[in-house]
């Protein structure tokens, strides 16, 4: 059984009491009762009570809010704001009408009212908004234990490290908040106040502060360690092209108990999803007394791939060039050409790990994918996520509405912390490290079980996967191959468009999938990308009415 962080929902429900309490409180004798569900303000700073706050402010990591059914609008997976709006990803679902905000988010038609661009924004600042609360709770707090004080510090620097982090590459100019606010209307900023460099500054002292003080491992695994800052603090260094300050993070990292996983597939299951390749992650658990199984991963549940095992919600569906990326030659190095894979191609093993294609065993379920498990196959083609999907024999999948499973979503795994350093090496001029990082990365795929035929034939289809074993001379060429090698590892989970753009080639790369790819799935008719406009979402129209007239700077383009 998992040994997680628990979040439930009495734990949620107080936590938010506790910071509105903080917020807005009154004295009135009337009042002095307290509310079922509340803590009066004479215990508020108790240490249990600190606690829930605290819990509260881990529980926002999944993408709830106000409604968990509806999270998928703000997922902590990003599989919308990360894959659907790249060469990766479709929309999928019931046709562009089922859930058209995120297809027009595919057209790269967003506007400052599209729902989820908001209920994102929501999620994220919801977030940092109970950071914020927890870390005035905790200072003060008389009863909290000093040295465990110190270590729960570190946590919420972290938790609102991410929270920012994602704000930072989600809508780029952003306002900036800490637990100095006392009041709602303090949550009612200017998005320019702080200018973008000085916004990375407060992210990277958030994480650095978190590594000086938590501790090298805990007995709940929900919690970051020191490395798991590290490795995000490497990973806001890397969103700047500090390379010297990557490559000195990642050595920190990399000399920790961290590793790869034997086997690739195995990294994507829930009895491994604590492993040693998993730095931090979102905890889920079904089963668990919680209504509708709203502590499962609730922001993925309509990408349920269909078929006789699955509900048929058909989201997140990936696309015809990432298909075709898998493709190898003879020695088992990526082609790379966009020519649709036949049954003749070599391809790299972790293809059919990734996707669910026709013709292939899908999991352990001794069972096709066929097609037709595909939702709105005119619209969308026969392709289905795998990767991320459990098996339906697996006690931690549930198969009643919503879908949701216990696998965690990660945040940062190891294999990323390779591929950050792959990067700043080619960048300082070391090529060779870069090739043996990625080779590593390589050689576990090369190694992994592979899918095999039904029939007991062997594999389900040519997989060829080799190493690169001549000399990189060359930065701009290694450094493509370091970046074809993030898409392959990396495919489905939520990277993909932010990788794009903080390379500088989103524009480029996107026109170029448009340009076939509107040839294959006429729903990409209207797609078009607007550069200096489309790399980033616009700031939510709702929050820019909410504040005083002209304190927010719209982004560019909306």
């Amino acid at each position: 059984m998992k040994n997680i962080l628990k979040i439930n929902s009495k734990y949620i429900m107080v936590g938010a009491t506790l910071a509105l309490t903080v917020l807005g409180s009154c004295s009135k004798d009337f009042l002095e009762e307290t509310t079922f569900g509340e803590v009066s303000p004479s215990e508020i700073t108790k240490a249990e009570n600190v606690e829930k706050a605290i819990i509260s402010a881990y529980s926002v990591l999944n993408g709830q809010i106000d409604g968990a059914s509806n999270a998928y609008n703000s997922p902590a997976s990003n599989w919308s704001f990360g894959d659907v709006v790249s060469d990766d990803c479709y929309k999928g679902g019931g046709g562009t009408g089922d859930q058209n905000q995120i297809h027009q988010m595919e057209l790269y038609n967003t506007t400052p009212a599209t729902y989820d661009v908001e209920r994102k924004w929501m999620a994220l600042f919801e977030g940092v908004k109970r950071t914020n609360e927890a870390m005035k709770l905790l200072n003060a707090s008389e009863d909290f234990d000093a040295s465990l004080k110190t270590q729960r510090t570190g946590e919420l620097r972290f938790l609102r490290g991410h929270y920012y982090f994602e704000l930072k590459k989600i809508y780029g100019q952003i306002p900036y908040i800490d637990e100095t606010a006392e009041t709602v209307s303090d949550y009612a900023r200017s998005n320019t106040e702080f200018t973008s460099a000085e916004i990375w500054a407060k992210i990277e002292a958030d994480f650095q502060a978190a590594y000086d003080v938590l501790p090298s491992s805990q007995e709940e695994v929900g919690r970051p360690t020191d490395l798991a800052a590290m490795a995000y603090l490497a990973k806001a260094y890397l969103f700047q092209e500090k390379w010297q300050d990557v490559f000195d993070a990642t050595t920190i990292v990399m000399g920790g108990n961290y590793g790869l996983m034997e086997d690739f597939q195995s990294v994507f299951l829930p009895e491994n999803d604590n492993g040693q390749e998993v730095i931090f992650a979102v905890q889920y658990s079904v089963n668990d007394g919680q209504g509708s199984n709203y502590n499962g991963s609730i922001g993925d549940r309509l990408t349920a791939p269909g078929g006789p095992f699955y509900s048929q919600y058909g989201f997140h569906r990936p696309t015809q060039n990432l298909v075709n990326a898998f493709k190898t030659n003879a020695t088992g190095l990526p082609i790379n050409d966009n020519v649709d894979v036949t049954e003749t191609d070599f391809v790299d093993p972790r293809l059919d790990i990734t996707i669910g294609r026709p013709g292939i065993p899908y999991k352990d379920l001794e069972v096709i994918y066929e097609a037709n498990w595909a939702r709105d196959l005119a619209t969308y083609g026969p392709f289905g996520p795998k990767k991320r999907i459990l098996s339906a024999n697996s006690p931690y999948h549930v198969t009643v509405w919503p879908y949701v499973d216990a696998l965690n979503y990660y945040i940062i795994r190891y294999a990323e912390v390779l591929l950050w350093r792959a990067e700043a090496a080619v960048e300082l001029g070391n090529l060779e490290e870069a090739r043996t990082l990625v080779n590593q990365i390589r050689e576990r795929a090369a190694n992994s079980e592979y899918v095999q035929a039904l029939d007991g034939s062997g594999d389900a289809a040519k997989y060829n996967i080799g190493t690169y074993d001549t000399v990189w001379t060359d930065a701009i060429d290694a450094m493509e191959k370091v970046r074809m090698e993030s898409r392959l590892e990396l495919a489905m989970e939520g990277h993909r468009f932010f990788n794009l753009v903080r390379w500088g080639i989103a524009k480029e790369v996107i026109d170029d999938y448009l340009e076939v790819e509107k040839t294959k799935r006429t729903h990409l008719t209207n797609a078009a990308f607007t550069q200096g406009k489309n790399e980033y979402w616009p700031i939510p129209q709702e929050y820019i009415d909410s504040v005083d007239e002209g304190l927010v700077t719209q982004n560019n383009g909306y």
